[in-house]
């Protein structure tokens, strides 16, 4: 192991650690996230929604998933509030015609009373509040959520005196009854567990400084050793593992 080279690369990859939308190509070839869930989140929108309804897509990042969509712009509106993806999001979805928002998915939405037929919501934050006030009655609301123990083991590997979960309360069963207490139907819900595998520590490094909400205050300099024990695991391994943590409801508002 040549650790001052080995060091030299992580910190080059922490460097260069960012991304316009949500474009993970710089690693596509050094992980893999086992993201075959036993439900197409895609698919349900798509069974769920019609042309004539008015969406609002939540926390959008890039635009990808919505545009995906297919759905009539002008009757597309879109928020997201992470800075990096906000300039990136007016220039893509603003020429299209889609109303697009600077926004966080946990504060005010800057859209009227029973505005929207359906909100989909694919791994943002949302407020039951805000969500029962924009929705017509017996809108929709469908979201995929990243779970509570989401990289659990990745975090514990490289920051193990991090002894509490970033978003405790990240569970289907607290989500839904969540739901439930404030007007909504839930329709369909599901939860699972997936790998996800690293191939190369630099990998591990970028995506760790990426995903920042939670490896918190991440640093080459300050993790160094662990980044070495990490460098032991794929050896002898051939991967660092972790897992991934998905859940999904469809709640109608009474």
């Amino acid at each position: 192991m040549d650790k001052e080279k080995l060091y030299r690369e992580w910190k080059n990859e922490e460097k260069i650690a960012h991304i316009k939308g949500w474009d993970f190509s710089h690693i596509s070839d050094r992980y893999v996230e086992e993201d075959e869930l036993p439900w197409d989140f895609k698919s349900i929108i798509d069974n769920s929604i019609t042309d004539e309804m008015n969406l609002l897509d939540m926390e959008t990042g890039g635009g990808e998933f919505l545009l995906e969509l297919n759905h009539p712009y002008s009757k597309t509106s879109a928020i997201e509030g992470y800075k990096p993806n906000v300039e990136f999001c007016k220039d893509k979805l603003l020429p299209l015609g889609i109303d697009f928002k600077e926004a966080d998915g946990a504060g005010v939405l800057l859209f009227g009373d029973s505005q929207f037929d359906i909100v989909t919501n694919r791994h943002g934050d949302y407020t039951c509040s805000e969500l029962k006030r924009i929705l017509k009655t017996n809108g929709l609301f469908l979201t995929q959520q990243v779970g509570a123990e989401n990289d659990w083991e990745l975090i514990k590997l490289l920051q193990p005196e991090i002894k509490e979960m970033a978003y405790p309360n990240q569970y289907l069963a607290i989500r839904q009854k969540e739901l439930e207490e404030n007007g909504f139907d839930i329709l369909e819900s599901g939860e699972a567990f997936r790998p996800i595998k690293f191939f190369d520590v630099g990998a591990l490094v970028w995506f760790a400084k990426i995903i920042e909400w939670e490896f918190i205050n991440f640093e080459v300099d300050k993790y160094l050793d662990n980044l070495y024990k990490a460098k032991e695991i794929l050896e002898r391994d051939g991967a660092i593992q972790g897992r991934i943590h998905r859940f999904y409801m469809v709640a109608r508002k009474q």
